[in-house]
């Protein structure tokens, strides 16, 4: 990808299967990633990787939910680093329930990691990117957000609400040179999926099932969504903003 070569890359959730692949890719692309993650040691462990492919990254444990720490985590990562170029909200969570089985002390931990976190990411990082006039961020949202999904209802309203904040902002930041757009993954083959769907004979039915109805007829990777995520925050989509692109192995199609 043009334009990655040097520049100062945050991920949030780096520690993960989908975030630790995007750290990667942007590493292979010469970017400086800072791995954001609540879990120090996941963080750590996916920059012992970079480095051993050459790549230039570093740790910070940090709880996106409070923006005192993600202010300081960020000034930080700037102080370490440099100014932030590139941003990528990719840090979330879920727990599958039908939503009138629930309480609102899970819909408040939903909506604190999956849309108050991202949202404090952008107050502190946007104010840099809007004096220096340039910068992208890649924020990764769901398509249970675009379409809805049974037993995910706080869930899908928080990413629902990710997809119109990163409308909002990308018009709010368009004269400044700063892209806003989403990346919207259907279902990848990860640890929180893994999680979400059970283990044993139940969650492998689980799985086949979500393989039969997607057309290419196999989970995403998060391989997948890291090449997305790459050419958004690169030069090659300087013209791309205020987008909600679909990895979803054609399981949602829109006009």
């Amino acid at each position: 990808m043009r334009g990655l070569e040097g520049k100062a890359a945050i991920v949030t959730g780096g520690g993960g299967g989908i975030g630790s692949a995007i750290c990667k890719r942007l590493g292979e692309a010469g970017a400086r990633v800072g791995v954001f993650d609540l879990d120090k040691g996941a963080a750590e462990r996916t920059v012992e990787a970079l480095a051993g492919e050459g790549a230039t990254a570093k740790a910070y444990e940090v709880d996106i939910t409070d923006h005192a720490a993600v202010a300081r985590a960020v000034e930080a990562f700037e102080k370490d680093i440099g100014p932030t170029d590139v941003l990528v909200n990719n840090a979330g969570w879920d727990k599958f329930a039908y939503f009138l089985t629930t309480e609102p002390d899970l819909w408040r931990k939903i909506i604190a990691i999956n849309l108050e976190g991202p949202i404090n990411l952008h107050h502190a990082v946007l104010k840099g990117m809007q004096a220096r006039r340039s910068g992208r961020v890649v924020n990764i949202a769901s398509d249970a957000g675009r379409v809805g999904s049974s037993m995910e209802a706080v869930y899908s309203s928080a990413k629902g609400g990710i997809i119109a904040f990163t409308k909002t902002m990308a018009r709010e930041m368009a004269r400044s040179g700063v892209t806003l757009n989403v990346v919207c993954p259907g279902p990848t083959e990860t640890p929180l999926l893994q999680a979400l769907t059970g283990a044993g004979d139940q969650g492998a039915k689980v799985s086949e099932g979500l393989k039969r109805a997607i057309p290419l007829g196999r989970l995403g990777q998060p391989e997948d969504i890291a090449g997305m995520v790459a050419f958004l925050a690169s030069d090659e989509a300087a013209y791309i903003t205020g987008q909600v692109i679909s990895v979803s192995g054609g399981l949602t199609m829109h006009g």
